[in-house]
């Protein structure tokens, strides 16, 4: 979920601002907030359905000029475009989604 939230930042600094460079988090760390650990699961559920709604409704106001716009990765300080990027967190749910597929016995 945290990695749609900073998908959909870095979206809007890349069309706000001129390559920006992004902030990382350490995702394991949030991982054990105490929120985290604790809310019932459907407020993750509610709040990753929104997301992923409102993140596809920005998606396709998107015109080929704006996939073009690029940010930079701080970790290895890779110039990323919106269309790559795009491609990269079409993969990372693939790749989740076979794993809950392997976890499911399918």
């Amino acid at each position: 979920m945290i990695v749609i939230i900073m998908d959909i930042f870095r979206f809007k600094w890349a069309l706000t601002e001129d390559t920006p460079i992004i902030k990382v988090y350490r995702e394991e760390l949030w991982a054990e907030l105490f929120d985290t650990k604790s809310a019932p699961v459907h407020l993750s559920l509610d709040l990753i359905k929104a997301l992923h709604a409102k993140w596809v409704y920005f998606l396709r106001g998107l015109s080929s000029l704006d996939l073009q716009q690029k940010f930079v990765h701080p970790e290895d300080n890779k110039i990323i475009s919106l269309a790559e990027d795009i491609g990269i967190y079409a993969w990372h749910g693939n790749h989740h989604l076979a794993h809950l597929q392997i976890i499911a016995g399918l």
